[in-house]
């Protein structure tokens, strides 16, 4: 195949290994872009047996090399960092992306790549989360892994049984509690929108969390919120200080139902975790570097 041909086939793929791995669509995007024009100038192309392999080990160690160089920066992040969020049309609803055509997001919204696990995936260090990417997601066997990330194949088994016990089994989503989610989201926006605080603290567990992503370029809360009285105290201020009132527009977040906000003051997009039949987490991203790709 030429390279056109290449990117075609896939660029869903390692646009799916680079995004889980950075938490970035922008750095995604661009470490695929890296990764094909290498291929473009490689001048033993034709010895390349494995076409898939060597394009996931070349994204695969672009990432760890920025993920070494930005370590520091990460820490000096203002305020919780969350991923930026892939939005796209919702089944059986309304939403708009300027991402959803893209091959990138369908294939991220068949594996449910929710913000939950995601974050997740942050716990770990960068190898251990690109040998558990490529081996519990791309099903890679660890001699294929090893020479993707430079380790021995019984390294990489170790790695990887040792992220797998930090992850722990994350549950996959039902067709039925994903519609079960989808109807939670929507009552929250309307209950939200209404100042309905009573309904609101119905839909959230007593303990639950907020997360809010400014990275000090907008006004957001540099620490967690938590309990649902404080977090509906929040929501309850920040509308009252809206000068146009904000409006709710219900879209699918990597996979999920989730929702964008619409003020004259900020933009947002908002994802959820749930505890039983109840809100648990609420992850909020306002940071307007992290939105930047999305058609708001």
């Amino acid at each position: 195949m030429d390279t056109d041909q290449l990117y075609h086939t896939y660029k869903p793929l390692l646009f799916s290994l680079a995004y889980r791995m950075m938490g970035s669509v922008m750095d995604a995007e661009d470490i695929v872009h890296e990764a094909f024009l290498s291929l473009s100038e490689a001048s033993s192309r034709d010895k390349i047996l494995n076409m898939k392999a060597y394009l996931c080990k070349i994204v695969t160690n672009r990432c760890l090399d920025i993920l070494r160089s930005n370590a520091k920066k990460r820490e000096m992040y203002v305020g919780p960092w969350l991923p930026e969020p892939i939005v796209g049309v919702r089944e059986g609803g309304s939403g708009n992306s300027g991402a959803n055509n893209d091959p990138s997001s369908t294939f991220l919204q068949k594996e449910s790549m929710s913000t939950a696990f995601l974050l997740l995936l942050q716990q770990l260090s960068a190898v251990e989360r690109a040998v558990f990417l490529l081996r519990e997601v791309f099903e890679y066997e660890y001699d294929e892994i090893a020479a993707m990330v430079g380790k021995s194949s019984s390294n990489c088994r170790q790695i990887f049984h040792r992220a797998k016990r930090s992850i722990g089994d994350f549950p996959e989503d039902s067709a039925e509690l994903n519609v079960r989610k989808g109807v939670q989201v929507e009552q929250f926006a309307e209950f939200l929108a209404s100042g309905n605080i009573m309904k609101l603290l119905l839909l959230l567990s007593p303990d639950a969390i907020l997360f809010s992503d400014g990275g000090g370029k907008v006004k957001a809360p540099i620490n967690p919120i938590y309990t649902a009285e404080r977090i509906v105290r929040f929501f309850v201020g920040i509308m009252g200080k809206s000068t146009t009132g904000v409006s709710y527009q219900l879209c699918s977040v990597n996979g999920e139902p989730g929702m964008i906000a619409h003020s004259a003051e900020y933009q947002s997009v908002w994802t959820f975790q749930y505890r039983g039949d109840r809100i648990s987490h609420i992850y909020l991203v306002v940071n307007p570097e992290k939105l930047a790709h999305i058609s708001l």
